[in-house]
């Protein structure tokens, strides 16, 4: 569900085209928009304190199998909540367990992990090593 939660919308709705033979389903919830609370620390184990509200879109669907499939997704997107949920449904069915992992679930999967990796290269060049050095005076 992260993987499908925090890749772009763009991304999904391409590799979501090219599954074919969906089964039909219902919403439980239809996609719909509300705040959170984001929480923070200050450090690793100071005090839990509001840090403000954001944006989700979540959605609720059930197969015609009846697997069911819950989605939550940063943001004001009807679309990408639900093809996540439908996703996540599709995932607990066994005949369409491997299909979704591998067409659409790794490669959005990589594309995470390869973004992550940009951004982490891109912090590591303005990367600062401080050190001291003893002046060896009385």
């Amino acid at each position: 569900m992260g993987v499908l939660a925090q890749s772009a919308e763009a991304e999904l709705a391409r590799l979501w085209s090219g599954l074919s033979g969906l089964p039909g389903w219902d919403h439980l919830r239809r996609p719909e928009v509300g705040l959170v609370m984001v929480r923070g620390r200050m450090g690793g184990d100071g005090g839990p304190f509001n840090l403000g509200e954001m944006t989700v879109t979540r959605c609720s669907v059930r197969l015609e199998n009846g697997a069911v499939g819950h989605a939550w997704v940063a943001g004001r997107s009807a679309a990408h909540a639900e093809m996540a949920a439908v996703a996540d449904a599709l995932m607990q069915d066994p005949a369409w367990r491997d299909v979704v992992g591998q067409k659409l679930v790794a490669p959005l999967h990589r594309a995470l992990a390869a973004a992550q990796e940009q951004a982490g290269r891109k912090a590591a060049a303005t990367r600062v090593d401080f050190f001291t050095m003893v002046r060896g005076e009385d």
